[in-house]
């Protein structure tokens, strides 16, 4: 067993993958991989996603050649508008009310093209266009809406799967069940890392250490202590192993925290999930993302957000928290029947959910009085109000048309009636039976607050010298300042495929052996 290496990345993700195939590739010629989860746990949140990857591009003939799943035939009936720096830029600092790192933001939107060409040339990352969960089809024509177009086949599953494949090809090792305990350091320089395998504390030389082990949204306690207390019955979405630990050992070392550490990334997730950890088989399935298509309403009945607010992906990691703040912690997502077909199947389908459907609103919160609701009357009257205020709107303005691609203006909001709570777009009157339910809760994905490191070699800083830390490196979802608030769906995986190929890239120049 060799104790020296070129590079040892901390944490199996996305990033961490990322980073030890950037190292590999720039000619780092040993590199190590150490996991704290077992091996049938490898992939950290990754494995978890949907793979959907945002990024800039120049619309459709941009994407195309990194694409498996669209035909010429295909091509010719797609809508896809081109997304810009300019246009991710701020849809990132208009989400994070302009908290955002600027500098941070920039390097990783600049970046993205860039990082995206390189997962599907050199990773082979099997990405696809992703028609199931960014595309409707208006007449006749897929049309792509909210800027993010990109997703990996078979979701998180066959991006990690493509990335051990990519790893085990460029002699990377991998060691499961070895948490990383602490950092080396010699007069201000990182000179290794102990980690625990076989009960025992092993001490690894290198000549950089690369942090990719996820935020602290898995501990309970970690999340009260800096979220709040409502944040202990949040559900875990992902993998149960991201507890803190490497944020922890980058502050011991000195390593400068920055970012939205009151704030996450949280999503509308099933009542009936698992709450200690995300299920392997199931993976983002349990993600219920179509309230835009209806609306939402608490255990009394009442509406608590604006579901027609913005485009599902610019909503969905900020409402997890509003459900959270509800009375008991869940909600009820709500529908008419013409609406039900344009319900995502993997996160609605039969044997995803349980499903509550009913003829008639009346009997709709009959069923939904044994699953909770605790006010019928009430839910019912939100209901009516709703409805009227939906037909109002609809008379006052006749030429607006449904469509779920744009935001289409059809709103709760008109001369005769408006609704304290706006539905802002989207919104039709859910008066066709059946009617469905299902119920909902909160889904905690990561933590936005982390590290502070250098936008342009990925490398932790300091919080002394405000310098980078020698030797060490950061990226992934330990990564403070990026997001705050909210955040873009997409951006995530991006970011990690970005400053990881920063990180290894800056790894084998540490190394000496840059072939750059």
């Amino acid at each position: 067993m060799s104790t020296h290496y070129d590079c040892i990345v901390v944490g199996s993700g996305h990033a961490g993958c990322s980073a030890a195939l950037a190292a590999v590739e720039a000619g780092c010629t040993s590199v190590l991989i150490v996991e704290k989860a077992p091996h049938d746990w490898v992939g950290g949140n990754g494995y978890f996603t949907a793979g959907a990857h945002r990024t800039v591009h120049g619309g459709l003939q941009d994407l195309l050649p990194i694409v498996r799943n669209v035909t010429p035939e295909q091509a010719s009936k797609i809508d896809m508008d081109p997304y810009t720096v300019e246009d991710f830029t701020g849809d990132i600092m208009r989400l994070g009310q302009d908290k955002s790192d600027a500098k941070l933001v920039k390097s990783m939107v600049e970046s993205s093209r860039e990082a995206v060409e390189w997962l599907a040339r050199i990773i082979d990352i099997p990405f696809i266009l992703s028609f199931h969960r960014q595309a409707y089809e208006v007449n006749g024509r897929q049309k792509f809406w909210g800027g993010m177009a990109l997703s990996t086949e078979d979701g998180g599953k066959g991006l990690i799967k493509a990335h051990m494949k990519a790893l085990e090809k460029a002699g990377v090792e991998i060691w499961f069940k070895s948490p990383a305990v602490r950092l080396r350091v010699e007069k201000g320089t990182i000179t290794g890392l102990v980690v625990q395998t076989d009960g025992k504390e092993l001490n690894l030389s290198a000549s950089s250490v690369v942090l990719a082990a996820g935020g602290y949204e898995s501990s309970s306690e970690l999340r009260a202590k800096h979220l709040g207390s409502e944040w202990e019955k949040a559900r875990v979405r992902g993998t149960p192993f991201n507890t803190g630990d490497g944020l922890a050992m980058a502050q011991a070392v000195g390593a400068k925290l920055i970012g939205d550490w009151a704030g996450c990334h949280s999503t509308c997730w099933d009542a009936n999930a698992p709450a200690e950890a995300g299920d392997r088989e199931l993976g983002n399935q349990f993600t219920k993302s179509g309230y835009p298509l209806g609306i939402m309403v608490n255990i009394y009945g009442q509406r608590f957000v604006d579901e027609g607010q913005d485009f599902r992906n610019f909503t969905y990691a900020k409402f997890g928290r509003q459900i959270l703040l509800q009375p008991e912690g869940c909600a009820f997502q709500v529908w008419g029947a013409d609406m039900v077909p344009f319900l995502r199947k993997e996160e609605y389908g039969d044997e995803i959910v349980q499903k509550i459907f009913a003829g008639n609103l009346e009997e709709l919160a009959d069923k939904l009085l044994e699953k909770g609701l605790r006010d019928k009357e009430c839910f019912l009257k939100t209901v009516r109000n709703y409805n009227a205020a939906v037909q109002n709107h609809r008379a006052e303005h006749p030429t607006l048309a449904w469509d779920p691609t744009v935001k289409d203006r059809l709103s709760t909001q008109s001369t005769a009636i408006a609704l304290q709570l706006p539905k802002s777009n989207w919104a039709l009157a859910i008066d066709q039976g059946p009617f469905l339910a299902v119920k909902v809760a909160c889904g905690i994905t990561f933590t936005f607050g982390g590290l502070a490191i250098d936008p342009d070699t990925a490398g932790v800083l300091s919080k002394e010298t405000d310098a980078p830390i020698k030797g060490l490196f950061c990226t992934g979802e330990m990564v403070g300042g990026l997001f705050h608030n909210n955040y873009p769906g997409g951006s995530g995986l991006t970011a990690g495929a970005v400053f990881g190929r920063k990180a290894g890239g800056e790894a084998a120049k540490v190394a000496g052996k840059s072939v750059r």
